[in-house]
């Protein structure tokens, strides 16, 4: 397992009309490091938006599809999902005001 600071843990959030929605349930979507653990996410969220208290996180690993190109076929990356639940007392996430 490699060491992976709490930066390198959250890589983007998720931004679709499910994961909008779930904004007003303190539901927040990411794709994450794809080795990262559920307690590495915690921290991660916790570390990098103050005043936010993560009641639990669930994760989930999306596979590579295969892809073909003429003859060439390929695989797309394989990613890592996390959602992430937010305590009733916490703080909303900023990154995601306004959108």
């Amino acid at each position: 397992m490699a060491n992976i600071q709490y930066y390198d843990v959250i890589l983007k959030p998720i931004v679709t009309e499910r994961s909008m929605n779930d904004m007003a349930d303190k539901k927040y979507y990411f794709y994450v490091h794809p080795e990262a653990n559920k307690i590495q996410i915690r921290e991660a969220v916790e570390k990098m938006f103050e005043g936010v208290k993560v009641d639990y996180v669930n994760t989930m690993n999306l596979i590579g599809k295969n892809k073909r190109r003429g003859h060439t076929t390929g695989k797309t990356a394989a990613k890592k999902k996390a959602i992430v639940q937010l305590k009733e007392d916490s703080k909303e996430i900023e990154l995601f005001q306004g959108m």
